[in-house]
């Protein structure tokens, strides 16, 4: 699935199941919640904290929840993100092309 298709299918559910798109406040202040438990999720596996007994913890599905959200403010907001992602790879390409190679920190063995 291309992110064409993606915002297209999240743009389908919302109309067939979701009734409307929530606000755009709304959605960015559900993206944000949704960060924080992919966030709780990546502290749990890769950081110092352990998980709750019984707390869910599937990395992908609350990667995915971000996304969904993510894209359901670019339709909502008339953001082709493919086009979007493209421009902002080549902008980070100019900028930083030699950056990251010629630093220390990370050439460092």
């Amino acid at each position: 699935m291309t992110i064409r298709q993606a915002q297209q299918a999240v743009d389908e559910w919302i109309r067939t199941y979701g009734v409307r798109y929530f606000s755009e406040l709304t959605n960015m202040a559900v993206l944000t919640e949704e960060v924080g438990e992919l966030a709780r999720v990546i502290a749990r596996t890769y950081g110092d904290q352990s998980f709750k007994a019984g707390e869910p913890h599937n990395l992908g599905d609350e990667m995915a929840d971000v996304l969904w959200v993510l894209l359901c403010l670019a339709n909502q907001t008339g953001v082709d993100l493919t086009e979007e992602l493209r421009k902002n790879i080549a902008k980070k390409t100019e900028r930083d092309k030699d950056r990251h190679k010629n630093n220390e920190k990370l050439t460092k063995q």
